[in-house]
């Protein structure tokens, strides 16, 4: 699963089979994201230190300088599994994972940690919406997509 130190590597946290799902969309959309993305499904009634000891084996096969971990929802196992594993320096976590977030993430991946744990939280925020059932026509555009004008939303 090693990749290049100067990408940001992304481990997803969650409830089982969540975190794995959400990879395998993730390689849907971008085939070349194996090495950078791992996931770690937390199984039921498995002991808060097994995950974290399974979470930083992946951590470390990542191999790279900094990682963004998510997590599905915050003080849950998962969630407080990745709290005990990030530094906040080399490794950020953002909780509240869904997929918008995760393929910004994954889009912007060769971007410095900060950049990254930015664009993934507008995705995230921005990939939840209401959508009207009227006709296409009826429904309201956002005029931009991102703090960057110049950016595309995933």
């Amino acid at each position: 699963m090693s990749t290049s130190s100067s990408t940001t590597g992304i481990l997803l946290i969650a409830h089982a089979p969540l975190a794995h799902a959400l990879r395998e969309c993730a390689l849907h959309v971008f085939p070349d994201c194996g090495g950078s993305v791992a996931a770690l499904d937390v199984q039921p009634n498995q002991p808060p230190e097994e995950s974290l000891a399974q979470a930083r084996i992946l951590l470390e096969q990542l191999g790279t300088e900094s990682t963004l971990v998510l997590t599905d929802v915050f003080g849950a196992t998962p969630c407080n599994i990745a709290q005990r594993l990030t530094d906040g320096v080399r490794s950020r976590l953002v909780t509240g994972v869904n997929l918008p977030m995760l393929l910004r993430a994954v889009s912007y991946r060769n971007e410095p940690l900060e950049s990254v744990v930015n664009r993934a939280v507008v995705g995230g925020t921005q990939g939840v919406m209401q959508v009207a059932i009227a006709a296409p026509q009826n429904q309201n555009r956002r005029k931009t997509h991102d703090q960057d004008p110049y950016d595309h939303q995933q």
